[in-house]
């Protein structure tokens, strides 16, 4: 709702994209002042909408800095994989977002994998890990590579845990960063953690929220408002994170098809999860390319197309799949992805906010 006399003039602008030019100093003035006093989102009914915030400051534990220093040598040491091929680092780069710039990584044996990696940098903030939300706590995730014989292929943490304990200055690290010697997988993973939580996190967007309302553009501000309100993005991304951390069917599943994916099924077999994949965070997301589960979609300006049109297809190519009793589970579209009315403007508007994030 909009507060106060100097908001009044751009009421009629509420819900809609304004024209470039003249316009701009009126929508900017509309986004400047409190989150509070922004112009409201448009939702779908029944979304638990959470305002735009800044992330909150976390206060680091104590010994927290040794660990991420010790989580980020780990990080990036190929001797947890066990040919020596892989690290950490090798499916989630840090300079590419903590993915990588490919539609898959390869496994110790070379093999692709299903999906494309998610990023790390949300990953200490989730309550459910992966694509299709694994509920397994964050640092059981960041063990679950280490003996996945399709990832780094150790037949079990031990074998990690010996290479680790026999290679140069680790225990004098290990000791250093826990205050006693001792090397062990609840402290691999807690260093782990450790330097995925220091990650630096705040962006552009972050000092708008804040009150640095010179740090977006005029173009960035109308695909922010686009962004909640005509675009319908906040229904799945929204709070301080971007995400609703719900599962989404965009029926992108591939569904009986070489590269078949269910998505969230393989985790709960239930068949309305037939194709919902976790919405991901879109903080850094112009530094995560490329997207989707699958990682078909190359560029910021191919995911504003990809909702533009309506999301994905899923057809019946015979009378046998039609009669697939899981047919209709992938083909259930998520309610809040339908065609959108947008020009090249305010497209281009739209990948502009995005990369502030």
């Amino acid at each position: 709702m909009l507060r106060g006399a100097r908001y009044l003039f751009v009421a009629a602008l509420l819900g809609l994209v304004p024209a470039r030019g003249s316009s701009d100093g009126a929508l900017r003035a509309a986004y400047s002042g409190p989150v509070s006093e922004w112009p409201a989102a448009t939702l779908d009914n029944g979304v638990n909408f959470v305002e735009f915030a800044p992330l909150p400051v976390t206060t680091a534990a104590e010994g927290a800095a040794r660990k991420a220093v010790l989580g980020a040598r780990l990080f990036a040491d190929p001797a947890l994989s066990v040919n020596g091929s892989l690290s950490c680092a090798s499916c989630h780069d840090p300079a590419a977002g903590f993915t990588i710039r490919s539609a898959h990584a390869l496994g110790h044996d070379g093999t692709p994998g299903l999906r494309n990696p998610t990023a790390l940098l949300d990953t200490p903030a989730r309550s459910a890990f992966g694509w299709d939300g694994a509920p397994v706590s964050l640092h059981e995730r960041l063990l679950m590579p280490l003996t996945d014989r399709s990832e780094m292929g150790n037949p079990g943490l031990g074998d990690v845990l010996a290479r680790i304990k026999e290679a140069p200055g680790y225990r004098a690290s290990f000791g250093e960063a826990f205050g006693t010697s001792g090397i062990d997988a609840p402290r691999l993973a807690e260093a782990l953690a450790a330097y995925l939580v220091a990650q630096p996190r705040e962006n552009r967007f972050d000092r708008f929220l804040a009150g640095d309302h010179n740090a977006l553009s005029d173009r960035e501000i109308e695909g922010l408002h686009l962004f909640r309100t005509k675009a319908g993005c906040a229904n799945c991304h929204f709070g301080p994170r971007l995400t609703d951390d719900g599962f989404h069917n965009l029926r992108l599943s591939s569904f009986r098809e070489p590269r078949e994916d269910l998505g969230r099924y393989r985790v709960t077999s239930r068949p309305e999860d037939i194709g919902r994949f976790q919405t991901p965070s879109l903080r850094s997301v112009a530094d995560t390319a490329p997207y989707m589960h699958h990682g078909h979609v190359g560029s910021l300006e191919g995911v504003v197309n990809f909702y533009a049109r309506g999301g994905g297809e899923v057809w019946a190519r015979n009378a046998r799949e039609a009669a697939d009793p899981m047919y209709p589970h992938a083909a259930a579209l998520s309610p809040h992805i339908r065609p959108l009315d947008l020009g090249a403007e305010e497209k281009a508007a739209l990948v502009a906010f995005l990369k502030t994030l």
